[in-house]
């Protein structure tokens, strides 16, 4: 199937990686009735006599010096390259599109071309960068209208690819209904209704979901795309964690199948299921395990359920104690008062160690007691080693030192006179 539909396009480097995927898979048996080379060869002659007619077309324009029609060109040119699958070439046309914009609406424009190259080579850091352009962008109420919500959709793509899951579903859940399928080469509005709804899921709580995303009349319109998210928001609201749990495992294939979900789908579940959890056993000062497996049942991730319980205690992220005697989950209870008053205690130990010390640094600078660095003196325009150690060249002593000096002069004298007398 991948096969038949690379070839449906322009991009042979696709096709070749599904040629080569499916060798791989097949062992390389079988796989002859299913390859094309005639095709590859083909479309290859026909992508590069594209470019060449293009790139004619562009230097055309530049000779004419009309700025709308190198802008255009740029852009076509782009648009090819992004279609066979030359995603460096096609950065550089969109690119050099910038310099040829006389509207804010050329700029945006620009600015969404690049984050779709962006997002096929999974560089959010451009996409992030594009995105803070265009936000800069003083264009009219109109057009603001239209680009605002694509804008949220890619911010919302960059936040939840880098694991910015809170950050990623208030993108999505700021995106306006006008969307649609205004931006579908990109996102559809079934994506933004379920990674809105899975991101929401793993980052905020019970009161946060209901009023953020149940109550939440824009994305409502999306939801109602995607019933089963609405379901398991529901559900994990209503604090029925195992219906909701069941209904993501349900669809855990088809988001595998997402290009975007498919690197996440184990990290976003996971989180969901430690928040259901860690919400579920907060009413209970005690509950047995064998009840909590029974709604939980084994995880995917690790052998069995008390592993998983066990981790979490040690990753902090549960606070409570096993009790394999009796076989139940233990809530630690905290003294907040008692806690408050430990705190001040450190609070007063930690000023009154850090008091001791300034007071003993004070009384060693009072007394001399302070070790300084020894000072370093250089001539003026020479280095440190051109400077005469007269003590080299007499005795130890004081005295010593001065009567080195002196007969150091002397010497020199003499032999001045001599000179002198020479001459």
């Amino acid at each position: 199937m991948a096969m038949a539909e690379a070839k449906k396009g322009a991009d042979v480097r696709n096709y070749n990686e599904a040629v080569a995927l499916l060798k791989k898979v097949s062992g390389g048996k079988n796989v002859d009735g299913f390859l094309d080379p005639v095709w590859a060869a083909q479309q290859e002659k026909k992508n590069a006599a594209e470019s060449a007619r293009l790139e004619n077309e562009l230097k055309g324009y530049k000779n004419n010096l009309i700025k709308e029609s190198i802008r255009m060109g740029n852009e076509d040119l782009g648009t090819h390259y992004y279609t066979i699958g030359d995603l460096t070439n096609a950065v550089k046309a969109y690119s050099r599109m910038r310099d040829y914009c006389t509207t804010a609406s050329h700029i945006a424009s620009t600015a969404f071309r690049i984050i779709a190259v962006a997002i096929e080579q999974k560089n959010w850091l451009a996409v992030q960068s594009q995105v803070h352009k265009i936000r800069n962008l003083q264009m009219k109420a109109e057009d603001a209208n239209r680009t605002f919500p694509k804008m949220q959709a890619a911010m919302g793509l960059q936040q939840m690819s880098i694991g910015e899951y809170r950050e990623a579903a208030l993108s999505f859940l700021n995106i306006d209904a006008s969307i649609s399928d205004t931006y579908s080469e990109v996102i559809s509005s079934n994506d933004i209704a379920v990674y809105g709804g899975l991101c929401a899921l793993a980052s905020m709580d019970r009161p946060d979901l209901q009023a953020r995303v149940l109550e939440n009349h824009s994305f409502r319109n999306f939801l109602e795309l995607e019933p089963h998210i609405r379901r398991a928001i529901n559900f994990f609201c209503a604090t029925k964690y195992s219906q909701c749990l069941e209904i993501l495992e349900s669809y855990r294939a088809d988001y595998l199948l997402d290009i975007y979900l498919q690197p996440l789908v184990s990290n976003i579940y996971k989180r969901i299921r430690t928040k259901s959890i860690t919400q579920y056993s907060v009413p209970f000062s005690k509950v047995t395990l064998a009840s909590m497996e029974k709604m939980f049942g084994d995880p995917p991730y690790q052998s069995t359920f008390l592993e998983e319980i066990e981790g979490l205690i040690n990753d902090g992220k549960l606070d409570a104690r096993i009790d394999l005697e009796h076989g139940t989950l233990n809530a630690v209870h905290h003294d907040a008062r008692a806690e408050a008053q430990q705190d001040a205690l450190d609070t007063v130990e930690r000023f009154i160690r850090e008091s001791r010390m300034k007071m003993i640094r004070m009384h060693m600078i009072d007394s001399g007691l302070e070790v300084k660095p020894p000072s370093k003196k250089k001539g003026w325009g020479s280095d440190q080693s051109d400077v005469v150690n007269y003590d080299d060249f007499g005795g130890g002593g004081g005295g010593g030192g001065g009567a080195s000096s002196g007969s150091l002069v002397g010497v020199g004298a003499g032999a001045g006179l001599e000179s002198r007398r020479s001459g």
